[in-house]
C-alpha cells in the first residue's frame, strides 16, 4: 500500500495528471490505426476490411491480457510496471514503423498493444486507491480523460500526419511520445504504490457476482457497437463522402473536442446522479448519433451527426469503471481488468462484424449494426440496475 511520506512527497493532482497523461498516450497509440488505416491499406498493397483486422487482432490482445497480465503481475510495484509498460509501448511503436509488411506490422501490433492491457485498467486502480470513496468516482473518471484528450488531439493528429507524411511517421510519433512518458511516469508515481494481491478467492467472487458480469457486459456491448462503425470511419469519409486525409482529421478533431467535453461533464456529475444514471446518459447519447447518421451526407453534416457520439464515447467507459469501483471496491483490481477487457473485445467484435460487412459492399450501413450493439447495451445496464437494488 501507499505509505504516508510518499502521499506527502507526491500530490494526488499531480498523480492523477500522470495517469491521465498515460492514458492519453495510450488511447492515441491504441487510435492510430483507424486514423492511418487508409494510408495503411494503400502502403502494404492490401483492402480497407484486411488492415482493420489490425484492430481485430490488437483488441483480442488486450481483451485476453488485461485479466491475465492483472493476476500475474499484481505484486509488482506500479511505478515500475508503469513505466516500464510505457517504455514497451515506445519500442514496439517505432518497430512497427519500421515493419517492411503486413504480416510484420499486424505481429509487431499486437506487442505493442500489450502495454494497453497494463497500463489502463492498473491506473484505473491506483487512482481507486489514491482517494477517499466520496471522491474515487470522479478521481477515475479525471484519469480516463487522457482517452477524450487522445481523441481530440492524438487522433486527428495522427490521421493528419499519417495523410500527409504516411502511416510510418505517425507510429515514429507515437514512439517519441511513449518514451517521454515513461520518464514522467518513473519521475512522478511514488515507490510502494501496491493494490491488494489478486486471490484466486477475488476471482471467483467477481465471476461468480450476476451483477458485475452484466455490468462488464454492457462494456462490451458499447464497445462493440460503436467499433462496427468506427473502427471504419477513415475509409467511411473518403469512400462514401468523398473526404480528404485533413477532412477525417477535422472529423476526429470535432469528435474528439466533444469527448473531452463530455468526459468533463460526467466527471463532475458522476458522485452527484450516480454511476449508473450517468451510464445510461451516454449510451443514449451514442445511440442518438448512430440513429441519424443517414443525415450525414456532407462533412459539415457528419459533423454534427458525431457531436453526441463524441460527448457520450469516452464518459461512458469511465463511468463503467467508476461503476464497477463502487459496486464492490475490494473487487476493484479484477472488474477494472475484466471491464478493460470488455472493451477491447467490443472492438474486436464490433471491428470484425464491420469487416464482413464492407467486405460485403454495405459500408453504408454500418451505424444500423452499430446501433442495434448500443440498444441491447441500454437494456442490460438497466438490468444491471435493477439488480444492484435488489442486492441493496
Amino acid at each position: 500500500m501507499l505509505d504516508n511520506t510518499t502521499t506527502t512527497q507526491h500530490s494526488e493532482s499531480a498523480l492523477l495528471w500522470t495517469l491521465l497523461i498515460g492514458n492519453f498516450v495510450i488511447g492515441t497509440g491504441v487510435m492510430l490505426v483507424p486514423g492511418t488505416l487508409n494510408d495503411i491499406a494503400t502502403s502494404l498493397q492490401t483492402s480497407v476490411a484486411s488492415a482493420g483486422q489490425l484492430i481485430t487482432a490488437g483488441a483480442i490482445t488486450v481483451c485476453i491480457g488485461a485479466p491475465l497480465l492483472a493476476a500475474t503481475m499484481a505484486k509488482l510495484d506500479r511505478r515500475m510496471l508503469l513505466a516500464t509498460t510505457m517504455l514497451w509501448y515506445a519500442l514496439m511503436h517505432a518497430a512497427c514503423a519500421l515493419a517492411p509488411g503486413y504480416t510484420s506490422l499486424l505481429i509487431l501490433r499486437v506487442l505493442a498493444l500489450i502495454s494497453a492491457a497494463i497500463f489502463t485498467p492498473q491506473a484505473a486502480a491506483v487512482a481507486g486507491m489514491l482517494v477517499s470513496p466520496e471522491r474515487r468516482g470522479r478521481a477515475i473518471t479525471t484519469v480516463f480523460l487522457g482517452w477524450s484528450v487522445a481523441s481530440v488531439v492524438g487522433a486527428p493528429l495522427a490521421a493528419l500526419i499519417g495523410g500527409e507524411y504516411g502511416w510510418r511517421a505517425a507510429f515514429w510519433l507515437l514512439a517519441g511520445l511513449a518514451l517521454l512518458c515513461a520518464v514522467l511516469v518513473w519521475r512522478v508515481i511514488p515507490l510502494g504504490v501496491r493494490p491488494p494481491a489478486i486471490s484466486g478467492a477475488m476471482w471467483r467472487q467477481t465471476l461468480g457476482s450476476k451483477l458485475l458480469i452484466v455490468t462488464v457486459l454492457v462494456t462490451a456491448l458499447s464497445a462493440s457497437g460503436q467499433f462496427v462503425q468506427f473502427a471504419y470511419f477513415s475509409p467511411y469519409v473518403v469512400q462514401v463522402l468523398g473526404g480528404t486525409a485533413k477532412d477525417v482529421a477535422l472529423l476526429f478533431a470535432v469528435f474528439g473536442l466533444f469527448g473531452v467535453i463530455g468526459s468533463f461533464a460526467v466527471s463532475r456529475m458522476i458522485d452527484r446522479v450516480g454511476p449508473p444514471q450517468a451510464v445510461m446518459m451516454t449510451l443514449v447519447l451514442m445511440a442518438i448519433s448512430l440513429l441519424l447518421w443517414p443525415l450525414g451526407t456532407s462533412i459539415t453534416m457528419l459533423a454534427l451527426v458525431c457531436i453526441p457520439w463524441g460527448l457520450g464515447c469516452f464518459s461512458c467507459n469511465s463511468a463503467q469503471q467508476a461503476r464497477l469501483v463502487a459496486l464492490a471496491p475490494a473487487m476493484a483490481s479484477v472488474s477494472v481488468a475484466l471491464n478493460t477487457s470488455a472493451i477491447y473485445l467490443g472492438q474486436g467484435v464490433g471491428s470484425a462484424v464491420g469487416g464482413v460487412m464492407v467486405n460485403h459492399g454495405h459500408m453504408a450501413q454500418l451505424h444500423w449494426a452499430g446501433l442495434a450493439g448500443l440498444l441491447l447495451a441500454m437494456g442490460l445496464s438497466a438490468w444491471a440496475q435493477k439488480l444492484a437494488r435488489q442486492q441493496s
